[in-house]
């Protein structure tokens, strides 16, 4: 087992830094490098966790290159893998921990996206496998042993939490099993679960202190997305739960449902599955109820944290109970799938191969997401415009990400928008006041111009700057010179 393990792990891993050199950083990924080039104890969507992990490769390595911000995500996978191993052989064997393992990596939402890009569910997914681990191996433990598990449990709960705020759902989830487990209530009355909780506390405090020191910023944004809008949505939580499926593949998700179902039924006399299924339900079940009430999109990756508990339960299946030659013909079927899959993304993405069918389906090359608009800076720098000191502005936070990745650390890049993010916390536009702006406006310019002609004394249309990619362009970016800033936000 070990062996194919260590295979398991290499091949993955490989192909992961393959994936990572063949594609740009996506709109998100972007957002994340460029808007936290300064290092923080809170941003405005996130806690710090994968802001730092990119921030701290990029500086090592004196790059921002796509493949160098995610190393650190690839590697926290290859140890969320291991840890996953580890986890379904405590609980069912070292051949049901081999299968969670590869099933992990199968599963698109987890083996390409969370294993590679730079998203804050790297981190979180990692530590709260570390965080189950050690309360695997705590509950039954005695003295000295028990303490330092639970305090292993502790530590990597606060790293959860200091990864993402949804990191408190699994948490949660832990405290009803040992609430409703008779054979492991017993510890609700002994202080190793409190030295746990208040070592989570004390690594996630720097957030806490960042947030009451930014009007609790991030805590707010975060809530509003939950609780805005609220009108009854009935079909939200199936298409939530119909896009989770998708996202993790429909044929691992529907048996492990099934096992999550099953574990459900047999109740807390079976401690192991009930443990699982305490920890997968408050993601799975909140985010789907959350699709019935809010009037914002309930991304479909939110409740992977609860899906991720279900692997051991899936690896514990396909070790005991399946047909060993269906199984295997399975897997390669998905794992050629998958590879197919990725390989078709990433070369089409390097080469435009596919171009005459995406120009034919398509109003806007979805390309654009999937590449650095390095191109831009190529044109403006040529012509002059991102002189020393020169303060570019974007009306989308979006944007403002993929520019002011291609744009490099030396360019101040303001986003002009209420909604800025985290732009608007690390360079706020009334800082700038009094200043010329180059606007670059990669849509709507008409629209932009129309929004941001009040604060500015007037605005200058300059040609457009064009994004290529492969020897073709695939869009224009609309370049503007707003003529000293007056006031932000705008009346």
């Amino acid at each position: 087992m070990r062996q194919q393990l260590v295979l398991l792990l290499v091949v993955t891993t490989l192909v992961r830094l393959g994936f990572a050199v063949a594609l740009g950083l996506g709109v998100d990924e972007s957002y994340m490098v460029a808007s936290g080039r300064a290092l923080s104890f809170g941003y405005f969507d996130h806690p710090p966790a994968s802001w730092w992990l990119a921030w701290i490769a990029s500086h090592l390595a004196g790059s921002e290159a796509p493949v160098v911000v995610r190393l650190p995500f690839i590697g926290l996978f290859a140890l969320s893998t291991w840890l996953m191993f580890r986890l379904g052989a405590a609980l069912a064997g070292e051949r049901a921990g081999l299968w969670a393992a590869v099933l992990l990596n199968l599963s698109p939402v987890f083996g390409v996206t969370t294993g590679t890009w730079v998203l804050p569910d790297g981190p979180l997914d990692c530590a709260l496998l570390g965080a189950t681990l050690c309360l695997v191996r705590a509950l039954p433990a005695h003295g000295r042993a028990a303490l330092l598990w639970w305090a292993g449990a502790g530590l990597c709960a606060g790293l959860a939490l200091f990864s993402k705020y949804s990191a408190v759902l699994t948490l949660l989830g832990a405290f009803a099993y040992l609430a409703t487990c008779r054979e492991r209530r017993h510890w609700l009355g002994r202080k190793e679960p409190y030295l746990a909780a208040l070592i989570a506390a004390l690594v996630f405090s720097p957030v806490i202190v960042w947030n009451a020191t930014h009007n609790w910023a991030s805590f707010a944004f975060q809530g509003e997305r939950a609780a805005a809008g609220a009108r009854f949505h009935l079909l939200g939580p199936l298409i939530v739960l119909g896009g989770e499926a998708l996202f993790v593949l429909p044929w691992i998700w529907a048996p492990m449902v099934a096992l999550f179902v099953a574990a459900l039924r047999r109740g807390p006399d079976a401690w192991r599955s009930w443990m699982l299924v305490c920890l997968a339900a408050p993601p799975i079940v909140l985010f789907a109820l959350v699709a019935a009430w809010s009037s914002q999109r309930v991304l479909f990756h939110w409740a992977a944290p609860g899906y991720l508990m279900l692997f051991p339960l899936l690896g514990e299946a396909v070790a005991t109970r399946l047909p060993h030659k269906a199984v295997r013909r399975a897997l390669r079927a998905t794992a050629a799938f998958v590879l197919i899959a990725a390989a078709v993304v990433a070369t089409q993405v390097r080469f435009h191969w596919l171009h005459p069918v995406i120009a034919h389906m398509a109003r806007q090359d979805p390309d654009l997401e999937a590449i650095d608009w390095t191109s831009l800076r190529a044109d403006l720098a040529a012509r002059g415009l991102l002189d020393a000191g020169t303060v570019v502005g974007v009306p989308d936070w979006r944007d403002a990400g993929k520019i002011a990745y291609a744009l490099g650390p030396g360019v101040t890049v303001l986003c002009l928008n209420r909604d800025a993010r985290e732009f608007g916390l690390a360079d706020p536009p009334e800082r700038f006041v009094g200043q010329d702006v180059l606007l670059l406006v990669p849509e709507h310019a008409k629209r932009a111009t129309q929004a941001l002609a009040p604060v500015f004394d007037s605005i200058d249309a300059l040609p457009p700057a064009p994004i290529r990619h492969a020897g073709r362009v695939l869009a224009e970016v609309a370049v503007l010179r707003g003529h000293r800033l007056r006031a932000w936000p705008p009346p």
